[in-house]
């Protein structure tokens, strides 16, 4: 990579951190996961700059590299059953956090956990990064059909592991 690219790059980077963090972060749940992933992705990233800086999309690629590699991490975990915390985690129940929306965001967070990748990666890129359902497809190289069906099946399943959102939702 010259110069010029480089800088590009950093610039890039600077520019996008906190959103593409917030993507790793919602993809894996885990900060420190977040932090390797987004590592990873930027390296994968680097090595394509060139080529892809002049195409003005180098987040849709960045998000594809984000998903395959969470992915791949999924599917070499598997059968892991356990993980590694520096603290043990308190149930969803006994927060006695007197705000709600930290409550809230507790028990959204811990439903998203107990997704399926794909589920997860559907929530993520539709809410989150707010894509329509045609670029979902493409990035999770599926049908617009999958996407809609996929959304509808991981709202339901998300209302009855995590009632609260449900009720918030009503309210708006």
């Amino acid at each position: 990579m010259d110069g010029a690219a480089e800088r590009e790059f950093r610039e890039y980077v600077a520019a996008r951190q906190g959103a593409l963090f917030r993507s790793a972060l919602l993809l894996t749940g885990h900060r420190q996961d977040a932090e390797d992933l987004l590592q990873t992705a930027l390296a994968k990233l680097a090595t394509r700059w060139t080529s892809l800086r002049g195409s003005g999309s180098p987040d849709a690629y960045l998000r594809k590299i984000l998903y395959h590699q969470q992915v791949s991490l999924w599917r070499r975990m598997r059968h892991r059953r356990e993980r590694a915390y520096a603290e043990l985690p308190e149930p969803v129940a006994q927060v006695a956090d007197p705000a709600g929306t930290t409550a809230l965001r507790v028990a959204l967070a811990e439903a998203l956990r107990g997704l399926t990748p794909r589920q997860r990666a559907v929530i993520v890129l539709r809410y989150y990064e707010d894509l329509p359902e045609a670029e979902i497809a493409t990035i999770l190289s599926c049908s617009v059909g999958t996407v809609r069906s996929q959304t509808h099946r991981t709202l339901a399943r998300l209302r009855v592991s995590c009632p609260e959102l449900s009720l918030t939702m009503e309210m708006r």
